[in-house]
């Protein structure tokens, strides 16, 4: 090589290195973008480029190493500065985003991107998760996760972090009950010794990815332990210091714009002053969410609360079910599945193998092809049988054993112990026979889940389990 020549390489080597091309803004690595009407999404990416002004920076977008769209200008360079975004990229992935500057050598990536939908999980800890972390369910390449600490990554068992979240509202409270944020070697500690913290989110996506193969990603926002006051929507102007404005920040950050919102709250409002107010705060909640992000017909689909093994607030307990099971037919576009029928890992804590039960009936809501599960429609008394109707019911009823959780009631509330054989009507599959020994009261009325751990086995041939109701009039 002649010296010129050694010199000519030498400056084209420094002028590839000078064009360095760095991303510093929009797409990261496994983000997951929300698709639009038309199934696609635009991907909005920002960064630097030296000594490239009047170049274009192009993008490809690739999966398992083949193109999905070929090289194309989606920027200028102007003091050394570029923005601009790849349009129409189809719902699926992984994908990797690779970056150059036009005649130049110089590239960079973001790897592991999905387009798909945006699922919001929120409320407090059924949503949080305290299932054992055993047998949980598994990852999978089209579900990631923002997480609390506003890093996306493949989702995985537990998904919420509170402890390393970024909003300040998620962290425990120190020796002087002031909120501190986990990290380092107690971050380290916390995380290797948890044994809890399924939930009912990843079953779902996994089992939505399962349907229709379109990628998921979720917004991890439940905090353990929370009212419907601590959610109150007029807290969001305090940002990351309540738990609505945290949850509208994250989906800020996340593009904006989500799929729907799942939803599992209610026992911290299970007691005599929250419980009669929670269906107003509930429904005005909804209205808020649907407000706030801008989507008004935003799918919002939430879970009735279970059981309790505790004694105190039966009352308010179903009357906090009964107002979840009335919001359904207020609210448009919205649904609710049971969990009265599941096992738990703790005193009041869904089990994690019910958990994935929970995410398929949510997934059965938000798939669209199977009705909603068993709705009370009437009870009437006759012949010494009072007779069940129920709407929505998939297929048919079925229990596996004795069909349990009715009662009957007086007028004052009081259990009477008056059914001593319940079956599904073999001439209609929707509906139960409830056999009475004796005379029925004048007003009784029908329950069905009443108290805080009754035992219940309703369900359809979807797996939808009937819901805690009543008092249901007994007509006669």
């Amino acid at each position: 090589m002649t010296k010129s020549t050694f010199l000519l390489a030498l400056v084209a080597s420094a002028s590839a290195w000078s064009q360095e091309l760095r991303v510093t803004g929009g797409a990261v690595d496994d983000q997951v973008f929300q698709r639009n009407a038309t199934g696609s999404a635009d991907i909005s990416i920002s960064g630097s480029a030296d000594a490239a002004d009047g170049k274009s920076v192009e993008a490809r977008v690739t999966r398992k190493h083949q193109p999905v769209s070929d090289w194309t200008p989606i920027a200028p360079v102007s003091a050394k500065r570029w923005s601009g975004a790849i349009k129409n990229v189809p719902a699926g992935g992984p994908y990797r985003i690779e970056l150059r500057v036009a005649g130049g050598s110089s590239t960079s990536s973001i790897n592991n991107v999905l387009v798909g939908d945006l699922w919001v999980l929120a409320g407090q800890s059924n949503m949080q998760g305290v299932g054992d972390l055993i047998d949980v369910e598994m990852p999978h390449e089209l579900v990631h996760n923002l997480d609390m600490a506003d890093k996306w990554m493949v989702a995985e068992e537990p998904l919420h972090t509170l402890g390393s979240a970024t909003d300040r509202v998620h962290w425990p409270l120190n020796a002087q009950k002031q909120p501190e944020k986990l990290e380092g070697a107690r971050l380290a500690k916390f995380n290797a010794e948890r044994k809890k913290g399924a939930s009912l989110g990843l079953p779902y996506a996994v089992e939505m990815v399962r349907r229709n193969g379109v990628p998921i990603g979720l917004l991890s926002c439940a905090h353990g332990g929370t009212s419907m006051d601590q959610w109150d929507p007029d807290l969001k102007s305090k940002g990351g210091d309540s738990l609505y404005g945290s949850m509208l920040r994250r989906v800020q950050a996340a593009g904006g714009k989500v799929k729907g919102v799942l939803w599992y709250q209610g026992e911290s409002d299970a007691n005599p002053k929250a419980a009669p107010v929670f269906q107003q705060k509930f429904e005005r909640l909804v209205a808020a969410i649907r407000s706030d992000f801008g989507q008004p017909e935003i799918p919002f689909y939430y879970v009735q609360i279970g059981r309790h093994i505790n004694d105190s607030n039966a009352a308010e307990w179903n009357l906090v079910q009964d107002a979840q099971l009335k919001a359904e037919s207020n609210i448009p576009n919205s649904g609710m599945i049971a969990a009265v029928d599941t096992s738990l890992d703790d005193g009041i804590h869904v089990g994690t193998q019910d958990h994935k039960r929970l995410g398929k009936r949510m997934a059965n809501l938000a798939f669209g092809q199977t009705k909603r599960g068993p709705r009370p429609i009437r009870a009437q008394f006759a012949d010494g049988v009072v007779r069940v109707v129920f709407s929505e019911v998939n297929g048919s009823l079925r229990a596996q054993g004795r069909i349990g959780g009715f009662s009957i009631h007086s007028a004052a509330g009081a259990a009477l112990p008056a059914i001593y054989k319940a079956r599904v009507d073999p001439n209609d599959r929707s509906a139960v026979l409830l056999s009475i020994g004796g005379k029925l009261p004048e007003g009784a009325v029908l329950h069905y889940g009443a108290g805080k751990d009754p035992y219940c086995n309703l369900r359809d041939d979807a797996d939808m389990a009937a819901p805690v109701f009543g008092p249901l009039t007994i007509a006669r």
